[in-house]
């Protein structure tokens, strides 16, 4: 049994103690800015470190290589101990939260999902607010991670289509894992520095930034404010629509273009595919608003590239209550919940490569029906696609569609109306943030939901932020069985 969970331990043990250190930023913060919080955080902090500790206490016995169960159990325990330390400063605030709405919150901050259950975001004090957004930024630089090196190595949901070198968890791949993972995190924090530069630039005052330039690139769309971003200028959401879109890209791209293969990124279906979609929307959406209103069509543009960028990067701000449009938009505000942007992003849905798959999937089917002793090759980005590749986005789309609706059953359950149900589920899965309604809506939000229905949504979030197989796996027989 310690050979499978010693190194799961001790890896958990080193992540709290990253979490422990990071908790006293907004423990000084809280201190420098006078606010009554600090105490809350500086305790949290002591907690998280002592339990760290005991974690790195039994050690490990080199060499240090996890196998594919090992890494199914870390990922999974990894973000539920993620979850569950960033919850307390939330429930030793001076005016506390429940303990299920601390880790709603806490969950739905570092699977950058954006689901909140605060209200007067502007009268908490400043370094709750802190800690949210460093939560989806952490969140963020997490899911890349994940989806670099360690998603294709355990084939789930189609990954190992960008398998690299660093997707192998052993000894001699640790110096190729730790190059990639300088240059993702000198990426972010580069894209980080740029976004909160351009906002105050722009007009944001330091505080609102920062803040707002960690949930902008991590595609999490926590706010300082209750209006979210529709307080802001015009020319402050075309930088944040610039950013979100950033954020949605893979992220071993801009590795790529600060090295000698400048113009992969340019030629990567993906991006081509989801730049497509994205403009395409929203020329749609902006010509049916302008033909049915009497707004300036700048300001029809803005909003609407805006927030069709917010939902289809799973980010989650909102710039007005879009559920006001019309059923057209809103319709196609369902639809686009469950896209998401690209594989190895920080944004959260399907992701756009599994639609291109089930589409060539599709395509080949119907040449084989018209040609039934015919070969057909599937490619993607010039790359032939194996058949387990295939299959395993193809469980993927299944298993999505199937934990959608048990979950909308189960928020059924709690005495939920079914459009918050099923949006809540949509909505939780995707790790988009707002469903649609007046309770759940871009205008509304969680925090008059059963406790029940909120552990149900804190699940869900976490599972398509794993991207459910890497969960799933768990509950099985066969994992437990060896």
């Amino acid at each position: 049994m310690y050979k499978l969970f010693g190194p799961v331990l001790y890896a958990c043990g080193i992540l709290a103690c990253v979490i422990a250190g990071l908790l006293l930023i907004p423990a000084f913060f809280a201190w420098c800015a006078d606010d009554q919080e600090f105490d809350a955080f500086f305790l949290s902090s002591a907690c998280v470190a002592i339990c760290g500790i005991v974690q790195l206490a039994p050690g490990y016995r080199p060499p240090f290589s996890l196998n594919a169960r090992q890494l199914y159990l870390l990922t999974s325990v990894s973000w539920l101990q993620l979850s569950f330390y960033s919850a307390l400063p939330l429930m030793l605030l001076d005016h506390p939260m429940s303990f299920s709405d601390a880790v709603f919150e806490a969950v739905s901050g570092i699977t950058t999902t954006g689901s909140t259950v605060l209200s007067n975001l502007n009268q908490l004090p400043p370094s709750l607010l802190l800690w949210r957004s460093m939560l989806q930024w952490i969140g963020g630089f997490g899911v890349i991670g994940m989806a670099v090196s360690i998603l294709p190595f355990l084939r789930v949901g189609g990954m190992r289509l960008f398998q690299t070198e660093s997707s192998d968890w052993s000894d001699k791949s640790l110096p190729r894992f730790h190059h990639m993972a300088r240059g993702l995190l000198a990426a972010y924090l580069g894209m980080t520095l740029l976004c909160s530069l351009s906002y105050a630039l722009a007009g944001m005052d330091a505080f609102d930034a920062i803040n707002h330039a960690m949930t902008t690139v991590s595609t999490g769309g926590y706010a300082t404010d209750d209006q979210s971003m529709g307080r802001f200028n015009d020319t402050i959401l075309w930088i944040s629509t610039l950013f979100m879109l950033l954020g949605a890209m893979p992220f071993r791209l801009f590795i790529q273009l600060m090295s000698k293969h400048r113009m992969a990124a340019f030629r990567d279906q993906q991006v081509n595919a989801f730049l497509l979609i994205v403009c395409a929307l929203t020329l749609m959406l902006t010509l049916q608003q302008w033909l049915s209103s009497e707004k300036p069509l700048f300001e029809i543009l803005t909003h609407t590239a805006f927030n069709i960028t917010s939902v289809i990067t799973t980010t989650g701000y909102a710039s007005q209550d879009y559920t006001q449009w019309g059923m057209f938009a809103v319709a196609l505000f369902f639809f686009v919940t469950f896209i998401g942007g690209c594989s190895g992003s920080t944004s959260g849905g399907m992701k756009i490569f599994r639609f291109q798959l089930s589409w060539l999937f599709l395509r080949d089917q119907m040449n084989k029906l018209v040609h039934p002793r015919g070969t057909f090759a599937v490619r993607y980005n010039d790359k032939a696609v194996s058949d387990d590749i295939m299959g395993s986005a193809v469980a993927f789309s299944f298993l999505f569609f199937l934990v959608l609706t048990v979950t909308t059953l189960l928020l059924a359950l709690t005495g939920l109306d079914f459009l918050t149900a099923f949006t809540g589920a949509a909505t939780a899965l995707a790790n988009v943030g707002p469903g649609i309604g007046d309770t759940i809506g871009p205008a509304g939000n969680f925090a008059t939901l059963s406790d029940s229905a909120k552990w149900i949504l804190s699940f869900a979030m976490i599972l398509g932020r794993l991207e459910l197989l890497t969960v799933m796996v768990l509950l099985s027989p066969v994992f437990w069985r060896g």
